[in-house]
């Protein structure tokens, strides 16, 4: 393709969201809804990229910016229609010549290719305007798409615009447009706001095109969804699950199993290489990763992890955290920013861990909290055992050595560190460092105070069970 212009509308002020975010701004697939068009724009290799921005601009400009750093932001200070965001947008480009498209910032499922094939067709049949239509069985609040006996695009009529006739027309315009950059210079300069709404239609130009004898076409897309747009949360919802059906049926496609479909949410950013195994209830999100033969699942969300080949993640809650090859995670565990597992590891039942660095093989097998810790190859953790890193102002770590044995219910008060294949016994406190192959004590010797149930719990079944085993004990000895 030649000069190719592409003006992505997200001006609009999105009132029916009631909400304090932007329209464009809400997020759907792991992205935001204009995330995803600029996705669409890219795939199409633009010279260049303006955005129309408006309402709340504070918060979309800096977005497409910071997702697109090349895009040409223009300001459309009062909303007077899409052919008033054009030209706002055209002045802004600078476009003379070439191809413009126009496309709408709400249109999340819109994908690169369809985008590239309207354009493709556009320049090879030298329309002055094409229009990306689709057919759909419930047409009420789209512009119609009107031809002639010849089947030509006569106009575009809007709904409120459209006569008894009219409206009973199935194909509709989708609101993605693409023009001569010659032609829509003059034909912007021609539009008025001469309609029931006040508003300049953009889709106007279609009749002025035909006026002056010029081409103008429709390409069908066959999978109208991908135009379609979101005006409230509940048709956000929508568009949601339809996304999430496509990218769920997308891996399955390319090899990866997924138990239930229905079940499982995938972000669009997620990667899942072949072989790998979704359970229900698992939601994956952000940039994570899963590599091959891993297992996930089942009631698991991950948000930017990465996880290792063969690996096993039961019921588990994870952010930015990485396991490694064949290392098993749950059910039940906390993974906090940081974590991070090493091969064959294991990190188990209720266990929370927050910056934790665990090494090959090593184990925290139950019950545990480890923040702020290293814990070196082999090692093992007993149950219970808690990493006491925060000393009421700041944080601390706790070094745990190589094929180092911990005992059960154990507290760390760091900083401390524990050496090579030391040992602590269980119910220790170790506020110093553990020498190499040491065993660190911190309990006190157990002492047992006779009678002192029959004496201070008279009269309950505690009491009562106590006398019952000592006279038992009497006899016996008797």
């Amino acid at each position: 393709m030649g000069n190719l212009t592409v003006i992505v509308l997200a001006a609009g002020g999105g009132t029916r969201m009631k909400s304090k975010t932007m329209k464009v701004l809400h997020p759907i697939g792991g992205r935001s809804m204009i995330g995803h068009v600029l996705r669409a724009v890219e795939a199409v290799e633009p010279t260049s990229v303006v955005a129309v921005v408006g309402h709340q601009r504070e918060q979309v400009g800096p977005h497409i910016i910071e997702l697109l750093p090349t895009a040409v932001l223009a300001v459309q200070e009062t909303q007077e229609g899409t052919g008033h965001a054009v030209r706002i947008a055209m002045e802004a480009s600078g476009t003379t010549s070439g191809t413009v498209i126009v496309a709408a910032g709400d249109t999340p499922l819109l994908e690169g290719e369809s985008l590239r094939a309207f354009a493709v067709e556009h320049e090879a049949a030298q329309r002055a305007v094409s229009i990306l239509s689709g057919k759909v069985p419930k047409p009420f609040g789209y512009g119609r798409i009107v031809r002639n006996a010849e089947g030509d695009v006569e106009a575009i009529v809007e709904e409120k615009e459209a006569t008894p006739e009219q409206r009973e027309i199935d194909e509709i315009n989708s609101g993605i447009l693409a023009f001569d950059a010659e032609f829509l210079i003059g034909a912007l300069a021609r539009i008025t706001n001469d309609n029931a709404k006040g508003e300049y239609y953009l889709t106007d130009a279609v009749g002025l095109a035909r006026e002056d004898g010029l081409t103008v076409g429709a390409h069908l897309i066959d999978d109208v969804a991908q135009t379609e747009g979101a005006n409230d949360r509940a048709q956000l919802a929508e568009l949601g699950k339809e996304l999430n059906r496509r990218i769920v049926t997308r891996w399955m496609k390319d090899g990866v199993t997924v138990m239930d479909p229905a079940t499982t949410w995938i972000e669009s950013d997620v990667v899942i290489e072949p072989d790998a195994t979704i359970l229900p209830g698992t939601q994956l999100l952000g940039a994570t990763v899963i590599r091959e033969d891993a297992v996930i699942g089942p009631d698991t969300t991950l948000k930017d992890c990465e996880i290792g080949a063969g690996a096993r993640v039961i019921r588990t809650h994870g952010e930015l955290a990485v396991i490694g090859d064949r290392a098993t995670v749950g059910p039940f565990a906390y993974l906090r920013p940081g974590t991070q597992l090493g091969v064959g590891g294991k990190i188990g039942t209720f266990v929370e861990t927050k910056n934790a660095q665990i090494g090959d093989g090593a184990k925290v097998p139950h019950l545990s909290y480890v923040g702020d810790a290293e814990i070196g190859e082999g090692a093992n953790i007993g149950a219970g055992t808690i990493f006491a890193n925060y000393d009421g102002v700041a944080k601390h770590r706790t070094t745990i050595g190589r094929h180092a044995k911990t005992g059960s219910n154990n507290t760390f008060v760091a900083p401390v560190s524990v050496g090579d294949g030391a040992g602590t016994a269980g119910g220790t406190i170790v506020r110093r460092n553990v020498p190499a192959g040491a065993l660190a004590v911190s309990s006190a010797p157990q002492r047992n105070l006779d009678g002192w149930t029959e004496s201070r719990r008279a009269g309950t079944a505690q009491a009562e069970a106590a006398r019952t085993a000592r006279e038992q004990q009497e006899k016996t000895e008797g």
